[in-house]
């Protein structure tokens, strides 16, 4: 799917533990990632099964995002709403985790999500846009035609009263 970037980091250890260079704007600028950020956010999450999402936001304020898991594992969601795109609806799943040190750049057009796989997650990301609460958008997560396979506990997520109401994809209008 063209869009999502998944980024890996150089990590330089010793028995102290490790030093990693996390985002570079050079480096991600070499890659094609030309990404002005100009907020960074951070969340944290208890209960496994906590599941942040599908957001994303619209013109004039839509964000790129590069997301990152400082601390516990999650399984990171980017959906294509690009409704020219051929993968339309379609959707990149990945594990991010403190040890993988992996980051997903999630580009504007797509919403985003991830769902917490152990206790006590903190999740950063990046984003191009500043907060906007007249663009914030978002879509279901439990809409069948994402088919999104969510790693849930037996009792299902642990879900906001937003994201419990998000519209279904077929109900969003042509955003991007």
């Amino acid at each position: 799917m063209e869009g999502p970037v998944l980024v890996s980091t150089r990590r330089f250890g010793d028995a102290r533990g490790y030093f990693s260079e996390t985002w570079s704007a050079r480096d991600l600028a070499a890659c094609g990632l030309a990404a002005e950020f100009v907020q960074d956010n951070f969340s944290t999450s208890a209960p496994v099964g906590t599941l942040r999402g599908l957001h994303f936001q619209i013109q004039p304020d839509p964000q790129d995002k590069l997301v990152r898991c400082l601390r516990g594992r999650i399984l990171d969601v980017a959906v294509d709403l690009r409704r020219a795109s051929p993968t339309y609806g379609q959707h990149v799943a990945v594990e991010l985790s403190a040890e993988n040190g992996l980051q997903l750049f999630v580009p504007v057009g797509f919403a985003h999500g991830f769902c917490t796989l152990e206790p006590d997650c903190e999740v950063a990301y990046k984003v191009t846009g500043y907060y906007s609460p007249a663009c914030d958008k978002g879509v279901a997560w439990d809409d069948p035609d994402l088919a999104i396979d969510w790693p849930l506990p037996p009792g299902g997520p642990v879900l906001s009263d937003k994201d419990s109401r998000q519209p279904k994809l077929a109900e969003l209008p042509a955003y991007f």
